[in-house]
């Protein structure tokens, strides 16, 4: 039993004994629930993207078939900031489909006893009234920047919940926020904010330099959220939760794009003037989870977002060349 968890809690699936596949297992979010599952007493199955390539469906439902596993958490998928999804539209939106629907009907086929899919919070509306509850999914047009990404989650979630409805599969989703931590991409165009920023501020202290320039206005409100929190919170849903909707993880706490570079740039070491370049896309202009449901159950965020940026940003220092900059 975790801190997150209480005595109040019920256990609905036991993951002792458990043979528990971690799909994207490699990137921040999986890397976080393979730690987290470490003291869970199961046996965790992982593959190499090297060895297997979830966007094809034949080795996926071969690779499940021979492995049988009695859990699947679907952390896979390609990920990364506005730049991204507006270069790789068709990466964004055609590898998400394919891997979601290769990996959820294979686990289908050898009766997985149970599912959970990691969504994004970009699945809500732009304009959505803050902080976002799970029934404001598809109640308006969504942001622009990252839409096709968000249409690839919004159909992992359905697939999901179809497959529950129709066949009785225990298949759940989490929303997770903005995350940042350990194990995060720092390439120099591709990554998301928080890595993004530690890259460019390390940079910039490395050399001396004497501004540092961010995207957009610094005015849009951001909610960020640990790796390792979303692991605990991903484990405990799995334990304790068994339901058709999806549930929102989140830190429960928002901070401007202005301030939250400002306390990187701390963090990093950086005492340079910080400007922003208005000419770049803001995204949406506020993204604030609802995380009731999942506080109700008994779990919330324990790490502090300073602690945490410390906690990255020394894993950004001692991955050194091996932080996927390419």
């Amino acid at each position: 039993m975790t801190g997150s968890e209480t005595w109040q809690t019920p256990l609905l699936f036991d993951l002792r004994g458990k043979r528990v596949y971690v799909a994207g297992h490699a990137g921040m979010a999986g890397s976080a629930i393979v730690r987290r599952l470490a003291c869970e007493g199961c046996d965790i199955l992982t593959a190499e993207h090297s060895a297997l390539d979830l966007t094809q469906q034949e080795p996926t439902e071969t690779w499940i078939a021979q492995q049988r596993p009695d859990a699947v958490f679907l952390a896979a998928g390609r990920v990364g900031g506005i730049h991204a999804n507006g270069t790789f539209p068709v990466e964004f939106l055609a590898d998400n489909l394919a891997i979601e629907l290769n990996v959820i009907r294979a686990a289908m086929a050898v009766r997985v006893q149970k599912l959970l899919f990691l969504g994004s919070s970009c699945i809500f509306p732009r304009n959505a009234p803050q902080p976002m509850t799970e029934d404001m999914l598809l109640t308006g047009p969504l942001e622009p920047t990252n839409e096709w990404y968000a249409v690839a989650k919004i159909a992992g979630i359905k697939l999901a919940q179809a497959y529950r409805r129709q066949f009785g599969a225990d298949f759940i989703s989490v929303m997770p926020t903005n995350l940042y931590g350990l194990g995060d991409n720092y390439h120099p165009e591709n990554s998301h904010v928080p890595a993004a920023l530690i890259r460019r501020f390390h940079e910039a202290k490395m050399q001396g330099a004497a501004q540092v320039t961010v995207w957009g206005s610094g005015a849009p409100m951001r909610e960020f959220l640990c790796a390792d929190d979303l692991g605990d919170a991903c484990v405990f849903v799995m334990k304790h939760y068994s339901g058709d909707g999806f549930l929102n993880v989140g830190a429960g706490a928002e901070v401007s794009i202005g301030a939250f570079a400002g306390l990187v740039a701390a963090v990093v070491g950086y005492d340079g003037e910080i400007v922003f370049d208005t000419g770049r896309p803001d995204g949406m202009p506020r993204k604030l989870l609802d995380s009731a449901k999942l506080a109700a159950l008994g779990w919330r965020a324990k790490t502090p977002l300073r602690e945490g940026l410390q906690t990255a940003y020394a894993d950004f220092l001692a991955r050194g060349d091996r932080r996927r900059e390419r």
